[in-house]
């Protein structure tokens, strides 16, 4: 199931799964974390309702989600990433980067795909990391 982290105009942040199916859950929160809890609670809560009525789980709830972040979402849960130094890595402006974060900000696909591209690789980097 693939659920998409975005922050609200008030703040706060929505999870929200958005996969074809007929299934529509929310969770929602005042941090990334909280919205991904809520979520994870309303799946629970649908497995449970379907068990009690003795309807078959819907597949998309026996699935491990997928979430995927807007960037303000993204630099929320990851608050270990600096941004000025990300930016940096990226090549993108760190005002604007700042902007992303706090959102209402359009951002280009090119700029997005600046961002992802720059994540995928301090994940590569890191996951082939040998301490002495």
């Amino acid at each position: 199931m693939k659920v998409q982290i975005e922050k609200q105009d008030d703040g706060s942040y929505i999870a929200y799964n958005t996969t074809g199916d007929m299934l529509q859950l929310i969770g929602t929160g005042e941090t990334v974390a909280e919205a991904k809890s809520d979520f994870m609670n309303s799946m629970q809560e649908m497995i449970e309702s379907c068990k009690e009525d003795g309807e078959a789980i819907p597949t998309a709830l026996t699935e491990e989600p997928e979430f995927f972040f807007d960037v303000s979402s993204l630099f929320e849960y990851y608050s270990v990433i600096n941004v000025s130094a990300f930016a940096k890595l990226v090549g993108i402006n760190d005002s604007l980067l700042r902007q992303y974060k706090r959102g209402g900000t359009y951002i280009s696909d090119a700029q997005l795909s600046k961002i992802e591209a720059g994540i995928h690789q301090l994940g590569k980097e890191f996951s082939s990391l040998r301490l002495v």
